[in-house]
């Protein structure tokens, strides 16, 4: 038998087209025809389940190889093998897909998941690679005959008659001579852990076979144990810390979903490692960009999503966003949430043990996702500078009596730096203020997000104002100095400060609190929080001075002692001994400001 004739395409220039334009990766080509070798086989074990094959499957490995010396690339397989009829009309026919005929054709008679092809296209990524590509095929049809079929990636085949004993197909790459790089035993393993090291088939590489045909993702929860997911998490990320806690996916309805979705010990690195999801469909390896599938707050989980109903284009490079996407979407973050909420009910006390390493994960979530807002605001923990946790419902209780302000707003204290703002944290705890710690870049976010949608209750850093004044109340301290001695005090603290974008007021505090206590107003902090963080709009603050609000004890003793002090000079170096170590208390005393200020120290204490 001997045949020649013209391969049926639409554009003359198809081929080019598929070189440059339709695989951006050329690497791909090995995973296409491997999927095309899977697809062979598993019609074949389909049409033996449904009686229309009665032979012996026998050894069904997908077999890939190569010549160094021949210049080729082998992939074999022991299929369904095709007659001259078929390559003629599934080869040679390019964009009509054999597996979607065979879906069709078998759609009434069970499963089809299996069948991986969709595209038709992807037999002839071959030729971004070749120079000339064989196939060698016999169908498992009986009295079919062998047929060998060649191109050399113009529009012209051959289809000749040929020898082969066993079933299926063996198709032969001659690679080109500007993609010899693929010759390379390392080059072919590490592409075919890549992409095919989950196919439901056995694939054997150079006599070891190098995937796993049921991945963890495959099974029912209840076959698995927890080193079962450990395991899987190691071989997925092999030098990373053992995972906290997992959520097993499986949805055959109104989409198909399965996966395994990992929550990795976070911290408060805040580091966006977005590739660390892998995005198979029917056990291909398609991509691990999955911005699309997965909410922005979820890519900071580890794991595997397979999903057959997530559209992709032609060469399965880029997703393409419709209802499908947004459902799956979806249905991850509920299903993220639901964990989340379990295991907090399950457990309080384990959870709050976890909470240090997926706090972040939770916040950004409820941040950028209104939807897991609505379920995470019941679980998210608040966390004050005593080590103890509180949900937002139960934190609200806790303050109610001595936190709420004349306008009946709850005010909550928060420390951004515990250490360095300790003064100010046991000046509220004395007025038996709780203070949460709020530490992370995100929380200036969070914080906001919080006010916009939790009525009567605000938040304010403990060292944004003295003590006296984070919460207004009904009745405050009275001040001991007169409306004459406030006048007299002031003019010696402006010389003092001597600086204009510094006000100076006179505050009724107890008599143990500091002498002087140096602010930024919460609005200002906020700004400039937000903008350390990237906060669009933000950048101006950068430009502003530092508008900080000095506040002088009215009734400490230093005021009086300053008052009764003859020597101006001595008054100001008084008030400005007292400035200074206001501004040290917050960390803004540098330079020879800090230098006089320690020598100011050690004469007054020789003196």
């Amino acid at each position: 038998m001997q045949e020649k004739g013209s391969i049926s395409i639409h554009t003359e220039n198809i081929f080019p087209i598929i070189k440059k334009f339709l695989y951006s990766d050329h690497e791909i080509f090995l995973r296409e025809l491997v999927s095309n070798a899977v697809d062979a086989t598993q019609k074949l074990k389909r049409l033996s389940s449904l009686g229309e094959f009665n032979g012996e499957q026998g050894d069904t490995k997908i077999r890939v190889s190569f010549s160094e010396a021949d210049g080729t690339i082998t992939i074999s397989d022991r299929g369904i093998g095709m007659t001259a009829d078929e390559i003629k009309k599934y080869i040679n026919q390019i964009a009509f897909s054999g597996a979607t005929e065979f879906v069709e054709k078998y759609k009434d008679k069970g499963d089809d998941k299996q069948i991986i092809g969709h595209f038709g296209l992807g037999f002839y990524s071959a030729f971004m690679v070749s120079s000339k590509v064989e196939i060698k095929s016999l169908s498992f049809k009986e009295g079919s005959e062998a047929v060998r079929w060649e191109c050399d990636g113009s529009t012209e085949f051959e289809i000749t008659s040929t020898e082969k004993e066993e079933r299926g197909s063996e198709v032969i790459l001659h690679i080109a001579d500007d993609s010899k790089e693929f010759l390379d035993k390392a080059r072919l393993e590490g592409i075919l852990k890549k992409y095919c090291r989950f196919l439901p088939v056995e694939i054997e590489f150079e006599g070891e076979v190098i995937n796993d045909p049921n991945p963890i993702w495959t099974k029912s929860p209840s076959e698995l144990t927890d080193e079962d997911y450990k395991k899987f998490y190691q071989d997925l990320y092999p030098f990373s810390e053992e995972p906290l806690f997992w959520i097993h996916l499986n949805v055959d309805y109104p989409f198909n979903l399965t996966g395994v979705l990992y929550f990795p010990k976070l911290k408060n690195d805040f580091e966006f490692q977005r590739s660390k999801i892998q995005l198979y469909s029917r056990q291909v390896f398609i991509t691990d960009e999955v911005k699309d599938v997965v909410p922005e707050f979820l890519m900071l989980l580890h794991g595997v999503i397979d999903s057959p109903d997530i559209p992709l284009n032609v060469s399965r490079s880029f997703l393409q966003s419709d209802s499908n996407v947004k459902k799956i979407n979806t249905h991850i973050t509920k299903k993220v949430a639901d964990k989340l909420a379990e295991l907090y009910n399950k457990d309080e006390k384990a959870f709050e043990e976890k909470w240090d390493d997926i706090g972040l994960f939770v916040k950004y979530g409820m941040i950028s996702n209104d939807k897991f807002y609505d379920k995470a605001k019941d679980f998210c923990l608040y966390k004050n500078t005593d080590g103890e946790y509180f949900t937002l419902d139960k934190y609200k209780e806790h303050i109610q009596v001595n936190q709420q302000d004349k306008n009946e707003t709850l005010v909550a204290l928060y420390a951004s730096d515990v250490k360095k703002q300790d003064s100010f944290i046991q000046s509220a705890k004395k007025k038996g203020y709780d203070v949460l710690e709020l530490s992370h870049p995100l929380d200036s976010h969070f914080i906001q997000m919080l006010e916009s949608k939790v009525e009567k209750f605000t938040l304010k850093r403990v060292d944004s104002d003295t003590a006296e004044k984070l919460i207004e109340k009904e009745h405050t301290l009275e001040s001991t100095l007169t409306k004459e001695e406030e006048e007299a005090l002031k003019e010696v603290f402006d010389k003092a400060v001597n600086n204009k974008d510094r006000r100076v007021s006179f505050e009724p505090m107890p008599a143990d609190e500091l002498p002087v206590t140096v602010t930024l107003p919460e609005f200002m902090r906020r700004m400039k929080d937000m903008q350390a963080l990237g906060g669009g709009g933000m950048q101006f603050m950068g430009n502003m001075p530092e508008m900080l609000n000095v506040a002088v004890n009215a009734n400490h003793p230093l005021a009086k002692k300053i008052l009764a002090e003859g020597d101006e000079s001595v008054k100001i170096d008084l008030a400005k001994q007292a400035y200074d170590l206001a501004l040290l208390s917050q960390g803004m005393l540098t330079g020879s400001d800090l230098t006089n200020f320690i020598r100011r120290s050690v004469d007054i204490t020789v003196g």
